[in-house]
């Protein structure tokens, strides 16, 4: 299973972007997939998830900013992100949690992260 991350970039305060995250490899099914984000120098946190049912957390800090969304005949997951701040900076991590067969055994793995860069 890899999970593929593209649309990160710089962009100025207030601005906007987009993140997309692809997952190939052979998955019975799918329970959640989301971002996380790690600051510079900070550890790694929750930024947005959504369950195959369509049930969304989102962190305090991008709630009314971000949304979270999924494209499930792709196994696609989706990140806009608006009004961005500078203290959005940090590499964004997509992550999957699902089963590989028909067991209720989940298994959770990550992307390989996108840098998000905001300038003041």
């Amino acid at each position: 299973v890899q999970l593929q991350a593209s649309g990160g970039g710089l962009v100025q305060a207030g601005g906007s972007l987009r993140l997309s995250c692809a997952v190939s490899g052979s998955i019975f099914s799918i329970n959640t997939m989301g971002w996380y984000r790690q600051p510079p120098g900070m550890q790694r946190e929750l930024v947005a998830t959504i369950t195959s049912s369509g049930s969304t957390n989102y962190a305090d800090s991008v709630r009314g900013r971000f949304t979270v969304s999924r494209d499930n005949t792709k196994n696609t997951v989706f990140l806009q992100m608006n009004g961005l701040k500078p203290e959005d900076t940090a590499v964004y991590y997509c992550y999957l949690r699902c089963r590989l067969r028909s067991t209720p055994v989940l298994y959770e793995y990550w992307g390989q992260g996108t840098l998000v860069t905001v300038s003041s």
